[in-house]
C-alpha cells in the first residue's frame, strides 16, 4: 500500500488549497478513504472521510462547510479541497485508508504535505 500526497504550500488567510493523494498497491475503490492533519507534538486529527464511490462524506466540525473531500476512482486519487483557510488550519495534512466502518480509524497513511496559513 502506498499513499503519496501533493499540494502542500503556504497560503494566506482566507485562501484555498487542494491536497491530492495518489494511491497504489490496493484496490482503491474497495475502501473508504480519509483525510487527517497533525501538528507538532499532537496526534492525528481526523478531517473527513468519503465512501467508496463518493456518494457520501463526513466531516469534522471544524471542516464542515470549508473542506470538501472527493475521489476519482479511475485515477486512484483522493482530493481534499480546503477553503477559507485560517491560521489554525496550519498542519501536516495526510490521507489514509479506512479498513472498516469507523470513519476516523485508518490502517495505512501517507507521509503528508505541509500547509502553512499565514499573512
Amino acid at each position: 500500500v502506498r499513499l503519496v500526497e501533493s499540494g502542500g504550500a503556504g497560503v494566506q488567510p482566507g485562501g484555498s488549497r487542494t491536497h491530492s493523494c495518489a494511491a497504489s498497491g490496493f484496490t482503491f475503490e474497495d475502501y473508504y478513504m480519509s483525510g487527517h492533519r497533525q501538528t507538532p507534538g499532537n496526534g492525528p486529527e481526523w478531517v473527513a472521510t468519503i465512501t467508496t464511490f463518493g456518494a457520501d462524506a463526513r466531516y469534522a466540525n471544524f471542516a464542515q462547510g470549508r473542506f470538501t473531500i472527493s475521489r476519482d476512482n479511475a485515477k486512484d486519487t483522493l482530493f481534499l479541497g480546503m477553503h477559507d483557510l485560517k491560521a489554525e488550519d496550519t498542519a501536516l495534512y495526510f490521507c489514509a485508508r479506512v479498513p472498516g466502518a469507523t470513519a476516523s480509524v485508518f490502517d495505512y497513511r501517507g507521509l503528508g504535505t505541509q500547509v502553512t496559513v499565514s499573512a
